[in-house]
């Protein structure tokens, strides 16, 4: 019986998308982003959604977990687990190949690992307690319920803050176990030298600057979306925001994120190197060589 999920990992910039996508198009199959911002609805350069490539010979390819969920609205990774499960199902007794692509570690490892999560409904009452206490005091909770925190921004965000306590503290009662379908995935890695992958991140920052990444930071605000909250997503969102809000110059601005980008990115290998030594076996692929991925991928789905 051959492998039944297809992951194509990768930092940002790598190209990923555009290799799911067309392996999705010639082998039939549905992409599951797997990327914590780009559920977001509005947030498109920011995120690097690239819907445009979604589209192959005049054929859309169908995509999942992209635009669910307004930016004001939390998405949990428990969220995400779960409704990851309800797509990778449907997909199955459809008989369509599920290929899941991103580069957010959390949600990549929450599959790939199984990771059992608390079912964590808003707890009203708690938050009444909670909402009275400093972003300090938050901090401080958090921490002493989950010491090491793998999303930073948890701990910069009231909102976020309240949630995450909320999580952790529905974490000893009960969890995602009961949703789990049999998954056998094969992971592929997208590689480049690390001198490549530097001119692709700050190549494609100049050209969403272009396209008007500004602007969509500016409207989402205009939206209702508070300063606070877009700075809450990181990177893009965060030095835009500090911009528009007369912080820093358009060239601090470009230069900041431009680092913050490539920092970023190092992070994201480190993580994917730990998945390997956890036993995630993640098969290496060059830059943008589509016919061994191709090759590789059609042999693991017919073993």
């Amino acid at each position: 019986m051959g492998k039944n999920l297809i992951v194509i990992l990768g930092a940002t910039a790598s190209g990923k998308t555009a290799l799911a996508v067309r392996l999705a198009h010639e082998l039939g199959g549905e992409i599951i982003s797997a990327d914590s911002r780009q559920v977001y609805q509005g947030m498109d350069l920011g995120t690097g959604k690239d819907l445009n490539q979604y589209v192959i010979d005049g054929k859309k390819i169908n995509y999942h977990l992209i635009d669910v969920v307004e930016p004001q609205e939390e998405f949990s990774l428990f969220d995400f687990q779960k409704i990851f499960y309800e797509i990778f199902t449907d997909l199955q007794q459809k008989n369509v190949l599920p290929i899941m692509v991103g580069g957010t570690g959390l949600y990549l490892e929450a599959v790939l690992a199984s990771y059992d999560l608390p079912f964590a409904p808003r707890d009203e009452s708690l938050r009444k307690k909670l909402s009275v206490k400093t972003k300090k005091e938050l901090q401080e909770m958090l921490l002493s319920l989950k010491p090491n925190v793998h999303n930073k921004t948890d701990l910069q965000d009231q909102e976020r803050l309240i949630r995450a306590i909320e999580i952790e503290l529905a974490r000893k009662i009960v969890s995602n176990k009961s949703y789990k379908p049999d998954i056998d995935a094969v992971v592929f890695g997208i590689r480049w030298e690390r001198q490549l992958l530097r001119q692709r991140i700050t190549n494609r920052l100049e050209e969403r600057l272009n396209q008007g990444m500004v602007e969509e930071v500016k409207s989402l605000n205009k939206r209702g979306i508070s300063w606070e909250r877009l700075e809450s997503f990181g990177l893009e969102y965060r030095f835009i925001s500090m911009y528009l809000q007369g912080k820093i110059s358009y060239e601090e601005m470009k230069e900041d994120l431009n680092a913050g980008i490539h920092q970023f990115s190092k992070r994201q290998e480190t993580w994917f190197r730990r998945m390997e030594k956890k036993n995630i076996t993640i098969n290496w692929i060059n830059g943008d060589d589509y016919d061994t991925l191709k090759e590789f991928a059609v042999k693991s789905l017919n073993e």
